[in-house]
């Protein structure tokens, strides 16, 4: 197995390599509030439209941040600034010097093992299409 991720800084990955961090959570895709007065920010267990639940992939991935302006796209330059990203990101695990979990399908070998660690939000998550936008905050669960 090449551990890429272990000899090579994040900025010295290949865009193959840097994708393949991803384990398909999807958590970075759930819709976020923030509070006005205080910043702090909440995460909704809904997620955004063009989440693909069975599968826990965008559906139109390639132009998502044409088609959602607010979609953030990570990138190595912009990782150590994306305090929002889920504790348990790889990208974010990297950049903390941390090292991924052992369910990591570059670990395990199996997409499958983010769900079976309870990871994934496509066991509870719900698409913002079938949410009224003012009724967002009833689905706060952070």
């Amino acid at each position: 197995m090449n551990r890429f991720w272990e000899e090579k800084s994040l900025a010295a990955m290949s865009r193959e390599e840097w994708e393949s961090l991803c384990d398909g959570c999807a958590r970075c895709c759930l819709i976020k509030l923030e509070d006005e007065e205080s910043g702090e920010l909440y995460t909704t267990g809904v997620a955004c439209r063009y989440l693909e639940l069975d599968s826990c992939r965008c559906g139109v991935y390639t132009e998502r941040t044409r088609l959602v302006p607010d979609c953030v796209q990570v990138t190595q330059e912009n990782i150590n600034e994306l305090y929002f990203m889920p504790q348990s990101c790889a990208y974010r695990l990297l950049a903390e010097g941390r090292t991924l979990p052992s369910w990591h399908p570059l670990l395990s070998g199996e997409g499958e093992a983010v769900r079976r660690a309870g990871i994934s939000v496509c066991g509870f998550a719900i698409i913002e299409d079938d949410v009224e936008p003012e009724q967002l905050e009833r689905y706060i669960i952070s």
